[in-house]
């Protein structure tokens, strides 16, 4: 018996996560306490974040913080309309991608 639930997703290309990136980037930047806590558990300034944001590792890190945090976490996916595995997916990708240590 086969069903969706089951079934396995291959993990996105480096653009789809990169774009997943681009989304929790953009998540974040609206809303100004969750972009705080992000700089502060970083260790970036905000003049330091685009500068940071051209870095093949930024995304990762991005969503290793959307990750390590499940209600961002769940908020993000509900505003970009992505399952919570998906922000996974996308993390592996990276990951495998930069040679970054899998999650």
């Amino acid at each position: 018996m086969s069903s969706s639930k089951h079934r396995e997703r291959s993990d996105p290309s480096i653009e789809a996560a990169e774009a997943m990136g681009v989304k929790a980037l953009q998540f974040l930047a609206s809303d100004p306490v969750q972009l705080h806590r992000f700089l502060d558990l970083s260790g970036l300034r905000p003049q330091e974040l685009r500068a940071a944001a051209s870095e093949p590792a930024f995304f990762a890190g991005l969503l290793d913080f959307l990750l390590g945090h499940e209600p961002t976490l769940l908020a993000f996916a509900a505003e970009a309309d992505v399952a919570p595995e998906d922000v996974a997916a996308a993390r592996r990708s990276l990951s495998a991608a930069f040679g970054a240590p899998a999650p």
